[in-house]
């Protein structure tokens, strides 16, 4: 389970872009987030209680709430807002390709982790790989490229590399189920806060239902926790660089479900990520 858990991770993490796109065209990022976050706070909350799990303190409430607000809410909120507000996906995906770097720099610095030379010529390395899976779909001519968006999708992807580095510093003796309880409370007040600003229409499909139920259930909850879990047990910038194949798999995904083109470039940019995650991955 300890090999599998990173590949694992990463397809998961990667078939929330798929769910993303069945389900954002129904309902506006704050309204749709809100609704994710509030069905997955309201299943671990009745799993917690179900399975007994251990209780948290006040201490362990506060940094669970706020590594929510910062890798669930902000995150999330950000990247869908400035998507919404015409950034091309491809192009806040690639802003957001810099997290596992963000996240690598900060751990060095936070939690003393070694960073070598080749750990960097890695980083470098998975970010080049990124560039080339989302090259066919970048476009900077658009309007919605603009300071506030670019800003925005800056803020989410240093936002979840802080929440990474909170978790691994202090969400090792917290106890998952009731701690990722605690996270989507935090993870809701970004939204909600952006939901007051918007219609709250939600136009009910059975793509939607189908959205949520994939979001929640599989990525909110069970990638979700397997992200903590990882984060709990490795080195936080092994796991970081994890997310320079998310884009690749997400491809791959597009490329099975929709029939999105997938060219040798791409190809090649996964090939890069790849090698990428064996250099930061290495021990010796």
């Amino acid at each position: 389970m300890t090999r599998l858990a990173p590949f694992l991770f990463v397809v998961l993490w990667a078939s929330g872009f798929v769910g993303a796109q069945a389900g954002m065209p129904y309902a506006e990022p704050g309204t749709f987030l809100s609704l994710r976050f509030a069905l997955a706070f309201g299943v671990l909350a009745a799993l917690s209680w179900l399975m007994r799990a251990a209780p948290l303190s006040r201490q362990q409430v506060l940094s669970s709430v706020l590594v929510g607000m910062l890798v669930h809410g902000i995150y999330l909120t950000g990247v869908f807002w400035a998507v919404r507000h015409g950034m091309p996906p491809a192009v806040a995906a690639v802003v957001v390709g810099l997290q596992p770097l963000l996240t690598a720099l900060l751990a060095a610095w936070f939690l003393k982790e070694p960073m070598t030379v080749r750990h960097g010529f890695g980083f470098v390395l998975g970010f080049g790989g990124v560039v080339l899976v989302l090259a066919p779909k970048l476009d900077v001519t658009g309007s919605g490229i603009n300071t506030a968006t670019v800003t925005v999708v800056l803020i989410s992807c240093l936002a979840i590399a802080c929440g990474t580095v909170l978790q691994r510093a202090a969400g090792a003796k917290t106890d998952l189920r009731s701690g990722m309880a605690a996270q989507y409370l935090g993870g809701l007040l970004p939204p909600a806060i952006l939901m007051l600003f918007e219609t709250r229409v939600v136009i009910w499909s059975g793509e939607l239902v189908f959205a949520f139920v994939w979001l929640v259930f599989v990525l909110s909850i069970f990638a979700v926790m397997l992200l903590m879990w990882l984060i709990n047990r490795g080195s936080v910038m092994q796991v970081g660089a994890l997310f320079f194949m998310v884009p690749g798999v997400a491809a791959a995904m597009s490329w099975l479900i929709y029939g999105d083109a997938l060219n040798a470039v791409q190809v090649l940019g996964m090939a890069m990520t790849a090698v990428a995650i064996w250099l930061v991955q290495r021990t010796v």
